[in-house]
């Protein structure tokens, strides 16, 4: 949070400055925390970039700047400038302990902002086709997901998650035929079962159980009982993997449900685009003109035979979403429909809503390595590896973190063997020992009298006591950088900056040690580590466990 102040408070000064010297644009400058060899807090780039803009000597702007900085921000200690202008800001402790007491004080509210008015955003992740198990790569989308909703929530949003249901169309057929086929090969009957047909064991299953129910043949819907066993199959591994949503949206409602004058939803958006001119007929099939939103081209929306594309029930779907009241929609796919990005911020724009109303987030593959080896994986043979498999192999915990590794536009490699490491080779267990580690001090320190609750935090004066609170402080920028960017995978980097810290102060400061006064403040320090490591993990939607 310390971060973001400060840099509220340096872009008020820098534009004061920049419309004294003449200039009416915004000035776009950086607030970075320096290299670890620079003893600074903030390193901040505004007098370089106003130099440029009116021709003088950086320097000369930064010491003006620094001038002014040191009559209205009465909390940096110290300014200095440092190689072509940059300015070199360092905090007073006395910043760093008020934040501290913050952290102690607000614990798991630390850093979260009150609801923000009418910002009602939908996150809609997973929607995997009925027609399997969850993969891995649908496993870092259910991560993904998941934690930015909780971001998103901590930041005042009004979230909503939701799962949508991809139950009608030809996928639905072809599930139909591979679990009635596999129902008559195990009454005995020898049919050949198509390759393109879904191969899984878990087909089998399905019609094993439904032989053993003794139902006639001629009274199965064998699409609803494949429907029904694969959506709570994938529910189980979603609640095994600590996920929930708060809607599962059926495309059924929008494709097939007609209202009283027998029309879809699908119907009326397509209605309502002809009417804007945005669709038209051509050869006998209606088509979405996306090209003049930024698509490559025009996409049929309706077959000349008569039959909606995918894109229609879309189309119609984010229609239904706006008109639920959302003002954001967050769409998490897979890399593999990046062709299909333009053509639905098309059509956002054509229902009304300006293109920022929508954010499409592509994540990229999941490769497996066990042994320095990769494991092969096909999502058509049966031979897929199941996200189920991965979280029974390594646990909740591990997969979860590993999957928010990277960002989600980064292609990740998932090593089975060092997710299962009891080692600080292992990122989530060297971050999850923190915490443990933290607990067992506090175990320890109750055999003691002498402990003070309201200790003197001024005590806190080693580099790595420092250090230590500025990294828990940038919580809250952490947090403002995933909503930034869109992707919760900063906290991983975050946890293990934050234990890095930890380790550094934990071997240079004792904690427990014969001075009452310092002991007392070391604890409460550590108390804030447990407050924002368990913070953490929980939007990573890894526990917090006491003792390892």
């Amino acid at each position: 949070m310390i971060k973001q102040q400060t840099t509220q408070k340096l872009e008020n000064i820098t534009a004061s400055f920049a419309a004294a010297k003449g200039l009416r644009e915004k000035i776009n400058f950086s607030v970075e925390v320096p290299p670890k060899n620079i003893d600074a807090d903030f390193a901040v780039n505004a007098a370089m970039v106003i130099a440029k803009k009116i021709k003088t000597n950086p320097r000369v702007v930064a010491q003006e700047l620094i001038d002014i900085i040191s009559k209205e921000m009465p909390e940096i200690e110290k300014s200095e400038i440092a190689g072509a202008g940059f300015i070199n800001l360092t905090l007073k402790n006395e910043v760093l302990y008020k934040e501290l007491t913050k952290i102690l004080n607000e614990k798991d509210n630390y850093a979260s902002q009150p609801a923000k008015n009418k910002e009602k955003v939908m996150v809609e992740f997973v929607s995997a086709n009925p027609t399997g198990p969850l993969h891995i790569g649908h496993g870092r989308g259910a991560a993904i997901g998941d934690s930015l909703a909780k971001v998103l929530k901590r930041l005042g949003y009004d979230v909503k998650k939701e799962y949508y249901l991809n139950d009608v169309g030809n996928q639905m057929l072809v599930l139909a035929e591979s679990t009635q086929i596999r129902y008559q090969q195990l009454k005995g009957n020898d049919i050949p079962f198509p390759p393109d047909h879904y191969q899984g064991d878990y087909i089998k299953d399905i019609a094993a159980r439904l032989i053993k129910e003794g139902k006639p043949e001629s009274e199965i819907n064998f699409k609803e009982e494949a429907v029904k066993d694969i959506l709570k199959t994938i529910e189980d591994d979603l609640k095994d993997f600590a996920v929930t949503f708060d809607n599962w949206f059926s495309e059924g409602l929008i494709a097939a449900k007609k209202d009283k004058d027998g029309k879809t939803e699908v119907d009326k958006a397509c209605e309502f685009l002809l009417s804007k001119d945005d669709a038209y007929v051509k050869d006998e099939a209606l088509w979405l003109a996306s090209a003049k939103f930024g698509d490559d081209k025009d996409r049929v929306l309706k077959r000349s035979d008569g039959r909606y594309t995918y894109l229609a029930s879309d189309v119609a779907y984010h229609k239904n979403k706006f008109e639920r009241g959302f003002t954001k929609l967050v769409n998490l796919w897979g890399a593999d429909h990046h062709g299909y990005v333009a053509r639905i911020n098309a059509s956002v724009q054509m229902l009304g809503f300006a293109q920022s109303a929508l954010k499409v987030i592509l994540y990229q593959l999941v490769s497996l390595v066990r042994g320095g080896q990769p494991v092969t994986m096909s999502t058509r043979t049966g031979e897929f590896i199941t996200l189920k498999e991965v979280v029974d192999e390594v646990g909740k915990d591990a997969c979860r973190f590993f999957f928010l590794l990277r960002a989600p536009d980064s292609q990740l490699d998932f090593d089975l063997e060092l997710a299962k490491k009891q080692s600080s080779e292992n990122p989530v267990f060297y971050v999850q020992y923190v915490n443990a580690r933290c607990n067992s001090i506090f175990t320890e320190s109750k055999k003691r009298a002498d402990i003070n609750l309201n200790p003197d935090l001024s005590l806190l004066k080693e580099k790595q006591e420092r250090d230590l609170i500025k990294k828990l402080s940038a919580f809250g920028d952490t947090l403002a950088l995933c909503e930034k960017t869109f992707s919760p995978h900063h906290f991983t980097q975050y946890l293990i900056e934050l234990a890095d810290n930890y380790h550094k102060f934990y071997e240079k400061c004792r904690v427990l040690s014969d001075d009452s006064a310092l002991t007392s403040a070391r604890l409460k320090l550590l108390e804030a580590v447990v407050i924002i490591i368990k913070n953490g993990l929980d939007i990573l939607g890894v526990s917090s466990p006491e003792k390892m």
